[in-house]
């Protein structure tokens, strides 16, 4: 029963946070070196499982590209423990002399970590190692599609950290994930900070929790060609970006805005590249097998390659096809290339200049992709920039895959498979996440400046009272020379005016 499997999975995710708990204060207590050590072993161990554990997220999902899984892997491990290991975490971090201040760092605790159907093992590796690194234990929800590789990851993360000296328990993780399991494991007492990956409604959920969280919003990505670009390296840069892993990285280029005046070219060299044009009937079949409710993706396209797609449509496409691709010029829900679409299917707009591409590249943006990321492919570094101020996202991608460069493989940011989209796409960063975002830092401040407090005097004091006392007395006397009857003139009113009239007459 629904209710039986329900039960198990909570009781599990309480075993798990508990034994979680548990090792992290023993963990907490260790030294960076040791937790360093712990760090590359488990690093070692996910990188050389990389090719396994891509034939078995394939296998189980039905998603994706073996090697391209591999690679997905290998960055997890090898490019984010470079990224990571010099960083310190534990104890005094920094020390500014002049200003006397002394930095030190401390856990958050035990982290609570969703992962995607798209990404199982590589962002579970990941998630362990910035947790790890950041001196806290972890706890991961697998997806219900995804559980056995995503598990498979962790022990092998596991087994490698308690061979470097962890204490047990501190990777913990549910076995047969439920929705109602992980709503739980986000709200948890033991649970002291969220990383959620995955839907916009766990997404939601996990920022209503009342803990710390860092969700990721979806990433409906524009890639502009401006005039000035190298189209034929940039439409290469595209199209591999897009077929990698079959389009289920975030970052993935959704949608391709050309200039007008480099669009023929664009398009001869698209064709080149085996993409695949529908139009008419066929794009219409294509259509309703995107998005057969408005506004809506299907699944059941998700990491797929574009053969299998083009079938489960009913029309036919070479062998070789590496992308479908329609023109499209609607900037709404209603027009399914236009939404994200996480699979090799990418649409084209037609720009007249760089304002015209700016608005469709913001309309894109619009439907589901704010905050996340924008590619553009240009010679002039002016335009890229204008577009970086202007274009309501956390990173702008240029002259590159939108895939790598996002996750920090072919740029400078920070290697993550957890990428922030900042208020734009209402997130507390836009941030690649990594270690800095799960440890706490207290300050130790000594005093470097003196003050001096300004003391009110026993002479002011008595002034204020004489003035008082003098204000009282003229009321007195002018209710006295006027003889009202007291019960008609209200004292307190009379001395407030008095008060106000010698204070105006005194400024």
């Amino acid at each position: 029963m629904r209710l039986d499997k329900d039960v198990l999975s909570i009781q599990e995710m309480r075993n798990a946070l508990n034994k979680a708990h548990r090792a992290q204060k023993v963990y907490e207590t260790f030294s960076q070196q040791q937790i360093d050590r712990i760090v590359k072993n488990v690093a070692d161990a996910a990188f050389r499982s990389s090719e396994r554990l891509a034939e078995m997220a394939v296998e189980e999902t039905k998603m994706g590209v073996v090697l391209h899984k591999k690679m997905k892997n290998e960055v997890s491990s090898r490019n984010v423990y470079e990224s990571i290991k010099d960083e310190k975490t534990i104890g005094v971090i920094h020390r500014d002399h002049h200003a006397k201040i002394t930095e030190m760092a401390y856990p958050f605790g035990v982290v609570a970590a969703i992962i995607p159907t798209t990404n199982p093992t590589s962002t579970a590796i990941f998630k362990t190692l910035i947790s790890l690194k950041s001196g806290n234990g972890i706890v991961v929800s697998p997806h219900p599609r995804a559980t056995n590789c995503t598990i498979e990851a962790l022990k092998v993360c596991n087994e490698a950290a308690i061979e470097a000296g962890a204490p047990e328990g501190l990777i913990g993780w549910i076995t047969n994930p439920t929705l109602e399991a992980t709503t739980q494991l986000m709200k948890h007492k033991l649970t002291n900070v969220i990383l959620a990956t995955g839907g916009i409604g766990l997404v939601r959920a996990a920022y209503s929790s009342g803990k710390p969280a860092y969700g990721v919003g979806p990433g409906n990505v524009p890639v502009y060609i401006e005039k000035t670009a190298n189209v034929a390296k940039a439409i290469k840069n595209i199209v591999d970006s897009k077929t990698f892993d079959n389009g289920t990285i975030c970052a993935t280029e959704q949608a391709l805005v050309v200039d007008q005046h480099v669009k023929e070219l664009a398009i001869r060299e698209l064709k080149k590249n085996k993409v695949y044009f529908v139009e008419g009937e066929e794009k219409e079949k294509m259509e309703k097998i995107i998005s057969p409710v408005i506004g809506q993706l299907n699944p059941e396209i998700v990491g797929k390659s574009p053969v299998e797609i083009a079938h489960m449509a009913g029309i036919k496409v070479p062998v070789d096809t590496r992308v479908i691709m329609a023109e499209e010029s609607r900037l709404e829900k209603s027009a399914p290339f236009s939404i994200e679409k996480l699979s090799p299917v990418l649409a084209l707009f037609t720009a007249a200049n760089k304002e015209n591409a700016k608005e469709i590249c913001k309309g894109l943006l619009d439907l589901g992709g704010r905050g996340h990321s924008l590619s553009i492919h240009t010679n002039e570094n002016q335009i890229a920039e204008e577009f970086a101020n202007e274009m309501p996202v956390s990173r702008i991608i240029v002259n590159t895959l939108s895939t790598m460069g996002a996750v920090g493989a072919t740029t400078g940011l920070k290697p993550s498979f957890t990428l922030g989209c900042g208020s734009y796409g209402g997130n507390i960063t836009g941030d690649n996440i990594s270690v800095r975002h799960l440890m706490n830092v207290k300050r130790l401040a000594f005093s470097t400046k003196e003050v001096t407090i300004p003391q009110e005097s026993n002479e002011s004091s008595r002034s204020i009272a004489t003035f008082d006392h003098k204000v009282q007395e003229v009321v007195e006397s002018v209710l006295g020379k006027l003889m009202f009857d007291n019960n008609t003139i209200d004292r307190k009113e009379l001395q407030l005016l008095v008060q106000k009239v010698i204070s105006q007459i005194q400024s």
